[in-house]
């Protein structure tokens, strides 16, 4: 399925690209969500004379996330769980709380889709955390697990 893409999408191209993807990607993701349009010689004119529009509209996601990344880059959350005794976790911390903490002490919108987890959080230690934020805005952020410490 040929596609114009209305966002920077990473790994795929940039505003008004024409790309070639499978079309499940294409139907039930990029037009779906408005990211791209069909190819097709009236959305191609379409996209062509509102490309500086989306190109600004771009810029100012750009600049919100950059901000956001400036808070929150290379600063440390932690987690207290329950633990066995060599120090596995009863279950594993999701992108989901992850994104909640970070929401809640630095007032932020991180989705948890936006944090890429390397391997499952199911030990007590430390983990760094990558977060795309836009395909051109990252940050990381220190995952800490503690023990809960029982009385």
């Amino acid at each position: 399925m040929e596609i114009i893409l209305l966002e920077n999408i990473l790994n795929l191209g940039n505003i008004g690209d024409k790309v070639k993807v499978k079309n499940g990607y294409g139907r039930n993701f990029l037009l779906r969500t408005g990211k791209a349009l069909r190819f097709n010689k009236e959305n191609l004119e379409f996209v062509n004379k509102k490309k500086a529009e989306l190109n600004k509209k771009n810029i100012e996601i750009k600049n919100h996330y950059e901000k956001i990344a400036k808070s929150i880059n290379n600063k440390n959350v932690t987690f207290n769980k329950e633990s066995k005794e060599n120090g596995e976790m009863y279950g594993s911390i999701k992108p989901k709380e992850i994104s909640n903490l970070l929401n809640e002490n630095f007032k932020t919108d991180v989705k948890p889709s936006q944090i890429i987890l390397k391997n499952e959080l199911n030990k007590i230690g430390s983990y760094k955390i990558d977060i795309r934020l836009h395909p051109d805005v990252s940050a990381s952020v220190l995952v800490k697990i503690d023990k809960i410490k029982s009385a």
